[in-house]
């Protein structure tokens, strides 16, 4: 097996097949052992996506901003 001039390396088919890496699948380069280890990528929950995007963007106390949103009308 060679890497390609782009650095690309094609997994052989019985691999691919065995392990079910269909066109599409997510999966993963890692370091490991002085070595390189592909995997498939683990699922990424879409809360984990989006957390922290709004980090520094707002430092206030969010209920004074619920309350404040809703015009001054907190629920108890």
């Amino acid at each position: 097996m060679r890497i390609g001039k782009r650095g690309r390396v094609t997994i052989p088919k019985p691999l691919r097949d065995a392990l079910g890496l269909t066109p599409g699948t997510e999966v993963e380069v890692i370091e490991a052992n002085g070595g390189v280890l592909v995997r498939r990528a683990m699922p990424v929950h879409p809360i984990d996506r989006v957390a922290g995007a709004l980090d520094g963007v707002f430092d206030g106390d969010i209920d004074a901003y619920i309350d404040e949103v809703r015009g001054g009308n907190r629920s108890p």
